[in-house]
């Protein structure tokens, strides 16, 4: 890895991170088309963005929990939940081609982004009403 391409890691991670924090969006659909864009397979890409999210849910959770915003039972089931989750997704990941993979991760991406823009559509006119 050159030094370059480590100081477009850090800020592109910096940045995933801001939005991540900024929007509520989840890092993963940040982190994983920035690491495919840095030379990391899909694979490699999805389990190394698991992998970066932990400090990233840790501080914007405590956080989170300061402000009086973090229902804490819920976190724990949610959390709990995905452990499990993620070691079905993983094997099912790991199955898949990198094609396969990829492609399924931009219809996720696009899904994501088409929902988003419903929502504010939406608010849009459910505020002008």
């Amino acid at each position: 890895m050159t030094t370059s391409t480590i100081v477009v890691g850090i800020a592109l991670g910096l940045a995933a991170g801001v939005l991540s924090g900024l929007f509520g969006v989840g890092g993963g659909i940040l982190f994983v088309p920035t690491l495919v864009a840095l030379g990391l397979g899909q694979i490699e890409a999805q389990a190394t963005s698991l992998l970066a999210i932990l400090p990233t849910v840790a501080v914007g959770a405590a956080n989170q929990r300061r402000y009086g915003n973090l229902r804490l039972r819920t976190a724990v089931i949610l959390g709990v939940s995905s452990v499990l989750g993620v070691e079905f997704g993983a094997r099912i990941a790991t199955s898949m081609s990198e094609t396969t993979l990829r492609r399924l991760f931009a219809v996720l991406i696009f899904g994501v982004a088409a929902h988003l823009v419903w929502r504010t559509t939406r608010a849009r006119y459910s505020d002008s009403s």
